[in-house]
């Protein structure tokens, strides 16, 4: 083997290595929706398959082509995201309790006031429409006006009901699950961003061990002589180095002092700044009032939320008809009373909860959840801070080592098409 064969083996190595972790961080990411083609008949065969193989994106769905590990996994990402991250940094109460609960009040109070007067009038028009239209409109209007007047009580009172049963009206890992699902780049904003620099290490280390692995891989070529020097070892190296780069970015765990050099986790080492930008992503696009919201009256436990505040609502509807309240009964029927009040109860449920899905809104109250989630993530052991970016990437370290072994392989070839 002549000796510029010889020199070009660790650069061939390195653009290797690069080439491997990079398009191994870009697979684990995108694309963010499967590409390729389905063959329905490749179904039933996958089940076949050893159970690893299974989870490989495309495989999955009996389909040739590819989807981001990340994005294909978004119901498990959003577990994972509230397993190792969301929940040891809080829970429902404490989330909401780091809100406004007079800004949640004051916003609600003056988003349905209009609202309010549209509902009592398709109520009554739905459930006693003679009466309503029989009605002065001098009286009419006294009703509108005492049931705006009854507004400003019975606001702050749903908004601290819910608070001190949010526990049990909010599953928040079903939450998380259900948006992230909805919105798999979530799930890519949430590993992506905070192990962003890390994740561009692990590619430019893969041009480093590559080219320091490649040294010996040339000497062994000198002197053995034989191409499948290069095959056998392009392969191992592949593996090595990207094993290398991820054991770097989490291990050791707690630091180690090596004679002068101290040993820490690269991802570790960044808990601090770390912390912001997941802190960041979780109160901006995550646990945020609105999802929040929706979530208490659409989620698993909607009818606790739903039943809660149309139990407040009833006895403002009453206090609004005021000493007409006999009159009322007498004039309609109490069934009929009854039917009018429960329909404006409940109805009343969307108007109190859908001013809080406000944007501009849950930009401002997004500060306060924030602060909460960096404190503790700063405050999180090494092992569950790191842990928490770990666990993402853990059950497929596998598919990406085995990438770079593959990728080791055509890296061989290329080398001895192009030099012999």
């Amino acid at each position: 083997m002549d000796w510029i064969s010889l020199v070009t083996i660790p650069l061939f190595s390195g653009a290797i290595g690069y080439a491997t972790n990079w398009s191994g961080v870009w697979m684990l990411f995108h694309p963010l929706r499967f590409r390729g083609f389905r063959l329905p008949g490749l179904a039933p065969l996958a089940k076949l398959l050893p159970r690893k193989l299974q989870q490989v994106p495309g495989v999955m769905v009996g389909g040739v082509g590819w989807q981001g590990i990340i994005p294909s996994r978004a119901a498990k990402m959003g577990s994972i995201a509230v397993d190792k991250g969301i929940a040891k940094v809080g829970n429902p109460r404490e989330f909401y309790d780091r809100l406004d609960r007079e800004a949640l009040a004051e916003h609600v109070l003056e988003s349905s006031r209009g609202e309010m007067r549209e509902l009592i009038e398709r109520v009554m028009a739905r459930e006693h429409p003679q009466l309503w239209r029989d009605l002065p409109p001098q009286l009419r209007e006294r009703i509108h006006r005492r049931v705006q007047e009854q507004l400003p009580t019975v606001v702050p009172t749903v908004i601290d009901e819910i608070g001190d049963n949010i526990d049990d009206l909010l599953d928040v890992k079903l939450m998380v699950i259900k948006h992230i699902e909805a919105h798999p780049e979530l799930a890519n904003k949430v590993f992506g961003s905070v192990g962003d620099k890390e994740l561009k290490l692990i590619i430019n280390l893969g041009f480093v061990f590559g080219v320091i692995f490649g040294l010996p891989v040339a000497v062994l070529s000198a002197v053995l002589d034989s191409p499948w020097v290069l095959l056998v070892c392009g392969p191992i190296v592949g593996w090595i180095t990207n094993w290398l780069a991820i054991l770097m970015i989490f291990e050791p765990v707690v630091p180690r002092k090596v004679g002068p050099f101290r040993l820490h986790g690269l991802f570790l080492r960044r808990q601090h700044d770390a912390s912001d930008v997941y802190a960041h992503v979780i109160a901006d696009d995550i646990v945020t009032v609105r999802n929040i919201a929706i979530e208490l009256l659409h989620g698993a436990r909607s009818d606790k939320t739903r039943l809660l505040i149309a139990n407040a609502l009833r006895p403002a509807i009453d206090r609004a008809t005021g000493p007409l309240l006999p009159a009322v009964r007498l004039a309609v029927g109490s069934r009929e009373y009854d039917a009018i009040r429960e329909g404006v109860a409940a109805e009343g449920v969307e108007h109190t909860i859908t001013p809080l899905t406000d944007r501009e809104f849950n930009r401002r109250q997004a500060r306060a959840v924030h602060a909460l989630i960096v404190e503790r993530m700063r405050e999180l052991p090494p092992a569950d801070f790191s842990e928490m970016m770990r666990s993402a990437m853990r059950e497929d370290e596998w598919l990406l080592l085995a990438h770079g072994a593959v990728l080791g392989v055509i890296g061989g070839l290329a080398h001895l098409a192009v030099f012999g």
